[in-house]
């Protein structure tokens, strides 16, 4: 079988999906290649926080972006995915925490984001529920978290049913390209001519970029998240902490979702990623430390996925340095998901028109071919 398109992307996570959403927005034929289904590694086993501070300051623009999509999105996709924007909460526990707090509230300014800083007796009558070491936090009101199990799947069914071939269980084997156009061959004997490429392959998309001559150290890993029983409702904003990699969220049913700290075990050929009991442990040792009334909170369960991390933890974003017409979108290193719906924005504009009105040139591939 053979199929022509205006863009082809491999790989159906958040950006992927969400890059087939806009182009079709834009009028552009779109088909979509998912060795599995969509949304199935790290776009929707990660933690769903819906966050712009604490970011790597290029970054914010990008997050801003997003933000203002994720506040219509819901009503676009004509469904659900559980975001609730109660807020996202930085904690501190000692004067260094709030010193570094207060020069990020200082350097996210000129980007246009707010921070709120709160002092001690702030945070005691805001968040009672927060342990009474927490000497101060920066709050981002507007922030907040969503369902991610929810939010892939919504974009792709709503991108399907504005006319892009969503093709799952077709497992990409190979990819040329003659000057003009890319064909993408695939297990099941599909192939896929388009003269634009989309990278959006997740940890594997680095032997996409390495085929055409463009190696990154990409690498997999497996952040681990659990989630506790339904319990009284009590924690609005998503909750994350200075110098440390915990977090943690409530949802609506009162379930309480956690995770940071050590990863679990990621394996690239198998596609399968193992959650670790020492790991939760230690989460849970540190979340109960935070807020005291999960001390008896029973476990319900604990999961992981594969995810690809750089080096520096900054994402790949943009075109080709090597191969006109192949725009990257990959590494995101567990910061992804707040920002899909303005990188599939981004990837549809480069599509599109060759530029993005968004500035992502500190994510170029081109870092890496410079050193």
């Amino acid at each position: 079988m053979r199929l022509e398109a205006d863009v082809a992307i491999v790989g159906g996570g958040i950006m992927g999906c969400s890059a087939a959403w806009h182009l079709r927005q834009a009028g552009r034929t779109v088909v979509l290649l998912e060795r599995g289904v969509v949304g199935a590694h790290a776009s929707g086993v990660n933690f769903g926080a819906v966050r712009r501070q604490g970011r790597y300051l290029p970054q914010i623009p990008l997050a801003m972006r997003s933000r203002e999509i994720w506040s219509t999105l819901e009503e676009r996709l004509g469904t659900s995915v559980e975001f609730l924007p109660l807020g996202h909460v930085r904690l501190a526990f000692d004067e260094d925490h709030m010193d570094r707090l207060e020069a990020h509230q200082r350097d996210v300014e000129p980007y246009g984001l707010s921070l709120t800083l709160l002092d001690r007796a702030d945070v005691r009558r805001r968040f009672p529920w927060l342990a009474d070491h927490v000497v101060g936090a920066s709050l981002q009101p507007d922030d907040g978290h969503a369902n991610p199990r929810l939010v892939t799947p919504a974009i792709a069914r709503s991108a399907a049913a504005l006319g892009a071939q969503i093709l799952e269980g077709q497992e990409v084997t190979g990819i040329d390209h003659d000057g003009t156009a890319f064909t993408v061959r695939t297990a099941a004997g599909l192939t896929v001519r388009a003269p634009v490429l989309l990278n959006t392959a997740g940890a594997w998309s680095g032997w996409i970029a390495e085929a055409f001559g463009e190696p990154v150290p990409l690498r997999p890993s497996a952040p681990q998240q659990g989630v506790t029983e339904p319990l009284p409702y009590a924690i609005g904003p998503a909750v994350s902490i200075v110098d440390s990699p915990i977090y943690l969220r409530q949802t609506p049913r009162g379930n309480v979702v956690f995770g940071g700290g050590r990863h679990g075990r990621a394996d690239i050929a198998t596609r399968r990623a193992t959650a670790l009991p020492e790991n939760t442990e230690e989460q849970l040792a540190k979340v109960r430390g935070v807020v005291p009334h999960l001390a008896r909170a029973r476990l319900l369960r604990v999961w992981t996925g594969v995810e690809g991390y750089m080096p520096d933890t900054i994402p790949v974003i943009g075109p080709s340095a090597t191969t006109p017409g192949l725009f990257h979108a990959f590494g995101f290193s567990g910061h992804g998901f707040q920002l899909g719906p303005a990188v599939g924005a981004v990837l549809a504009e480069f599509a599109v028109s060759g530029a993005s009105q968004t500035p992502v040139g500190a994510f170029s591939i081109a870092r890496f071919r410079k050193a």
